[in-house]
């Protein structure tokens, strides 16, 4: 792997694969660490100090969210603390931006190996880091981390991660949209002492403050982040004092043994396999017209899982995220299907995780590519497709597939950046929040919760209009839901949301929009569902809201505001909206699960009638349901358009690969996903015995060893009939999306769907050992 220095390169080594044992890390031995752990803690005890941990990390995060005077921190709540061992292992992290966690063990481990020996790890220091290539998601996530010593022994660590306001680089704001490599981004800081004996070293401030446009609200929330340290850092002692260090360090390891064991026993009940997923991130650099292709493979071996990137695109322009932020994306979804009943306790589970990236991918990328804009494209187009391979690993087991989730809305964030000055003429420059609003997608059991807000932000809240306002030049003219956005399915997704504002109190508004998602939808449905809505940037420059604000009169949608219709760019840089000119941003919302054509047909017209969440002309196409003129259910003209749809599907074409058409009454052997299921057939030949099969019918599918889906018919649709609010992927890019559907010959259910380009190969999504 090309790397440019010996740090760079030692990063990245260093916590290539995942966990590493703490026996393997090479530590100074003027560090002394804490090992002593009391084996028998009672369980009264126990209970009392891992909730007071908890706490502690709570209390941590609240701190700095109070004392930051960013509303990054205040609104966004883009900010984690975490609590490890001595030796780099999670006790806890926090509620708030999961993934920023997920790179703080290796930023940990990092400092364990470089720093112990020069310039020393001593009580009373901190150590300012936000290097990606050492353990950071993008330049803007800055950490500060903490060793906590008892009795001149390296006891445990608190850190936090915030995002923030500005930390240099050639667009303000830091999302350097158009940059071509880091040394025009933020500037980089592997791990330095910036604390040293209880004391601020001002000469490492102010060359950390120095490349900063709003250096006074970075040293802000350097104190914010301070004061949470010093505040974790304070109610460990207090611990350590009240129950003894050997006490809370049992506790600490029994939290990572109980982990384990809990995670142990999960894979003891999944059958061993590789599941696959393959999406797409749109525009790398702003007139970028390529879709770049991103592959996620998870293998269960036993009871271990490894995760690969083999396939992804290049590293290339500004969308990428270095090994740090594949991994700490990944670890949100392994958090929340696999251990959320730990708690935030991850390290237990990691024991038994690799990583195996391939460098040089727009996920693994090599220094010194661009990555300030990781979050949004790179990072997020890692963690959403791994809920589908995770989700599919669990259905496996009966109990499990209950925490089934699919992918979210925002999967791909669509990033508006806006500056210039404000109604008291200072100037700024932000980031618009609302996407945080996002949107759930559909559970194996039930519907997806509209504009719920994101599963790896999981206490983020929507901002308050009123203070968006109070804070910056805007004024809103609403803000709603927008229907046919969540995905379809036999359980549908939650629905996303739609903001639209002009500028207030100022001359003007420069923006840059930063987004992908926008012409191939990312939040894919799963076994059957339909993907939600893709991302949508509105503008009609040269409005007639004056005129409406005269007639008292406010749009309900820009659609009702004269003017010009302009289409914005993905990156799109440096655009004036004046204050005629009307902004809009919808986001993305939730997948759907399972055929739709199985959906209740009166939860249907409910939404249609009630929620608002379905249109009729959705409900007739996709749902295959019939409202009769007063807008009640037609239940007979109902069933029999399903019944027709259901026969169309069977007559679609299958591949030259596909078996006899067939039903076997052989033993069940597997569920392997809502429509699809592995049995036996005892006529056939031994090598082809175990056969997939349609789970409603039993029709054979082929084989077990073969792509289930050459057993299927299959259907070739135009992208827009994927979802309502998909327009035409021409605007954006050159490449052509298909949706291809998959159905069983012999009952027309339909098995799964799959978004690809046309051209590229069926996305063998499921092999399992039976």
């Amino acid at each position: 792997m090309a790397q440019s220095t010996s740090t760079q390169r030692r990063g990245f080594d260093a916590i290539k694969g995942g966990y590493i044992p703490p026996e393997k890390l090479t530590i100074s031995p003027k560090l002394k660490l804490h090992r002593k752990a009391s084996s028998k803690v009672d369980p009264i005890t126990y209970e009392v100090v891992r909730h007071s941990l908890w706490n502690i990390n709570e209390e941590h995060g609240a701190t700095i969210q109070r004392l930051s005077g960013s509303p990054v921190a205040m609104y966004a709540l883009d900010l984690n603390p975490s609590i490890l061992t001595e030796d780099g292992e999670f006790v806890f992290f926090g509620p708030y931006m999961q993934y920023m966690s997920g790179v703080t063990d290796t930023q940990v481990k990092w400092i364990l190996e470089n720093r112990s020996d020069n310039p020393g790890i001593r009580d009373g220091d901190m150590f300012l880091a936000n290097d990606p290539w050492v353990g950071a998601a993008h330049q803007q996530d800055v950490m500060l981390i903490c060793p906590v010593f008892h009795e001149g022994e390296l006891f445990c660590w608190v850190t936090n991660c915030l995002h923030q306001y500005d930390i240099g680089g050639i667009t303000p704001s830091s999302f350097c949209l158009a940059a071509e490599n880091a040394y025009e981004e933020g500037i980089l800081l592997p791990p330095v002492k910036i604390i040293e004996g209880g004391e601020i070293r001002r000469d490492i401030e102010e060359l950390y403050l120095r490349a900063s446009r709003k250096p006074e609200a970075v040293a802000l929330d350097f104190r914010a982040q301070l004061a949470g340290n010093n505040t974790a850092k304070a109610r460990v002692e207090a611990l350590l004092k009240r129950y003894g260090a050997e006490v809370v360090k049992g506790v600490m390891r029994k939290i990572l043994n109980d982990g384990e064991h809990a995670f142990l026993e999960k894979m003891k009940r999944l059958p061993d396999g590789v599941w696959r997923d393959r999406t797409y991130v749109e525009c790398c650099r702003p007139g970028d017209r390529r879709s770049h292709r991103v592959m996620l493979s998870l293998e269960k071996k036993g009871d271990q899982l490894i995760f690969r990137n083999e396939g992804t695109a290049e590293q290339d322009g500004a969308m990428n995220a270095t090994f740090s932020g594949w991994r700490g994306s990944i670890m949100v979804a392994l958090n929340q299907l696999l251990c959320w009943d730990q708690y935030f306790a991850i390290g237990g589970a990691l024991r038994h995780v690799t990583y195996d990236a391939t460098p040089g991918t727009m996920n693994c990328a090599n220094f010194p590519a661009s990555v300030s804009t990781a979050p949004v494209q790179a990072m997020e187009i890692s963690l959403y497709p791994t809920y589908n391979v995770l989700s599919k690993m669990i259905f496996g087991d009966e109990k499990m597939r209950q925490d089934i989730m699919c992918i979210g809305g925002t999967s791909q964030w669509p990033a508006t950046i806006f500056r210039g000055t404000d109604q008291w003429g200072d100037p700024y420059g932000y980031l618009l929040v609302d996407p945080i609003g996002g949107a759930i997608g559909a559970f194996a059991g039930a519907d997806g919760i509209s504009t719920g807000g994101q599963s790896r932000t999981p206490i983020c809240k929507l901002p308050n209009i009123e203070h968006t306002e109070q804070t910056f030049p805007l004024l809103f003219l609403y803000r709603k839901e927008v229907i046919d956005s969540g995905g379809a399915g036999k359980f549908r997704g939650g629905m996303s949301a739609e903001s639209c504002f002009i500028p207030h109190g100022t001359t003007a508004v420069t923006h840059d929009t930063l987004s992908s998602g926008n012409a191939i939808p990312t939040s894919t449905g799963m076994m059957g569902g339909y993907p939600a809505s893709v991302n949508i940037y509105k503008f009609q420059r040269d409005s007639d809201i004056d005129q409406m604000f005269k007639r008292s009169t406010l749009p309900s949608d820009i659609n009702e505001v004269g003017g010009r219709e302009e289409t914005l760019g993905l990156r799109q840089q440096n655009f004036t909206q004046n204050p005629r000119d009307v902004y809009s941003v919808t986001w993305t919302g939730g997948g759907g699960f399972g055929d739709p054509l199985e959906r209740d047909p009166t939860k249907v017209a409910f939404d249609v009638t009630e929620n608002m969440a379905v249109s009729a002309e959705a409900a007739h196409q996709i749902y295959g349901v019939v409202m009769a003129a007063d807008g009640s259910l037609d239940a007979p003209a109902t069933e029999q358009l399903r019944s027709q749809r259901r026969l169309e599907r069977q007559q679609h074409p299958r591949s030259a690969q596909a078996p006899a058409l067939r039903q076997l009454d052989g033993k069940l052997l597997r569920e392997a996903t809502a429509n699809l299921c592995v049995r036996l057939d005892p006529k056939a030949p031994i090598k082809e015995r175990k056969r997939w099969c349609c789970m409603a019918c039993a029709t054979d599918l082929g084989p077990l060893q073969q792509n289930y889906k050459l057993g299927c018919a299959m259907e070739t649709l135009p992208i827009t009939a994927s979802n309502p609010l998909i327009g035409d992927y021409r605007r954006y890019i050159n490449d052509e999306p298909v949706f291809r559907q998959f159905f069983c010959p012999g009952c027309g259910r339909l098995i799964e769907n799959e978004i690809a380009l046309t051209g590229d190969e069926l996305l063998c999504d499921i092999q399992i050992k039976v």
